[in-house]
């Protein structure tokens, strides 16, 4: 893999991993009423769920595009339609109190076994694992790629996904402030459309 791609798909590892969506709510919430260090069963178990979810997803694509050529391409500009409608859809989101799961709070804190188990079934979740594969790692690669790309997730996704856990058992007040909510979302969805930058020089 090129530097400027690991790169890239490092800043979209930071970016997908650290924007709302149902886990990083969940942990938010999780902060909120159970405090950081009750919630770190629940980090652990999103970061290591995750990477496991990446390394299967990799592993299975690379034999199918191997197979179906042409699905690499689709699944690339696919890819980088949704992240571009991903960044969209940050830059424009609203007050986080509108997305809070509404049972979060009634029970005790998500385990680790439960939270990596939740991975196979959140649709952000696949989402990321296959456009890393189908807009960032080569179609071809090898278990070593897989490994490497699967690796760089975990190491970037378990400190983002803390933040929240942080934001909700200490600064939570920072995203209440609407100004500063919107520079944040502006700031995310920037990111997000400049990782796709070494996919569009690319292709041409």
């Amino acid at each position: 893999m090129a530097i400027d791609t690991l790169m890239a798909f490092a800043l979209f590892a930071l970016v997908s991993s650290i924007t709302p969506g149902p886990n990083n709510l969940m942990l938010l919430a999780s902060g909120v009423n159970f405090g950081f260090r009750a919630t770190l069963p629940h980090m652990l178990g999103i970061s290591i769920g995750f990477m496991v979810l990446v390394l299967a997803v990799g592993v299975g694509l690379a034999g199918l595009f191997t197979t179906f050529t042409w699905l690499y391409a689709v699944l690339k500009w696919a890819g980088a339609a949704y992240l571009l409608y991903l960044a969209w859809n940050i830059a424009n989101a609203g007050p986080l109190e509108d997305k809070l799961p509404e049972n979060a709070h009634k029970s005790g804190p998500m385990s680790f076994m439960s939270a990596a188990a939740f991975q196979w079934i959140n649709p952000k979740a696949w989402v990321m694992a296959l456009g890393a594969f189908s807009t960032y790692i080569p179609a071809t690669s090898g278990f070593l790629i897989v490994a490497l790309a699967a690796g760089v997730f975990a190491v970037i996704n378990l400190p983002s996904v803390g933040l929240w856990a942080l934001f909700g058992a200490k600064v939570r007040h920072l995203l209440k402030v609407e100004r500063n909510l919107r520079i944040f979302n502006y700031g995310m969805a920037l990111l997000l459309v400049l990782s796709l930058y070494p996919m569009l020089v690319s292709a041409q």
